[in-house]
């Protein structure tokens, strides 16, 4: 899963990291490997606490900006750049504003749609745990239905 979190914000760390002046051009990748590590490491640490906060993120059609996950990850993810680079929590948090939202909507997605096997809830779920499938697939699939 990591992996497919490092390619998503890539994708969209344009303004907000690589064109960004606090951030030295330098340091760019170092910056957004650090935004999805720090992303990876808020959800596992969540998980840790339950996975229903985690799988609400990706059941229900709104956004996922409006979940307390989401509002815990932008601190995390701020926290970390802040400490890593030395820029101040505005920076920080408009660094996040722009990708963690974005992120996490396009990973919903990814997880949701049939045409895109790159990554699905079971995969998720056992990156998070540390757990194949069994009792978590099991009751995602209960939550979903299946």
């Amino acid at each position: 899963m990591f992996e497919q979190l490092l390619q998503l914000v890539k994708e969209n760390a344009g303004q907000a990291i690589v064109k960004n002046p606090v951030i030295p051009d330098e340091r760019n990748e170092e910056a957004i490997e650090t935004a999805a590590g720090s992303i990876m490491n808020s959800l596992k640490g969540q998980a840790g606490g339950g996975l229903d906060s985690i799988l609400d993120i990706f059941k229900g059609s709104g956004q996922v900006s409006s979940s307390p996950v989401i509002q815990n990850l932008t601190s995390g993810v701020a926290g970390d750049l802040m400490k890593k680079f030395g820029i101040d929590q505005a920076a920080a948090g408009n660094i996040v504003q722009q990708i963690v939202p974005v992120v996490m909507d396009k990973l919903k997605s990814k997880t949701n749609d049939p045409n895109d096997s790159s990554i699905d809830l079971e995969g998720i779920i056992g990156s998070l745990t540390g757990k194949g499938g069994g009792d978590v697939l099991g009751k995602i699939r209960g939550i979903f239905g299946g």
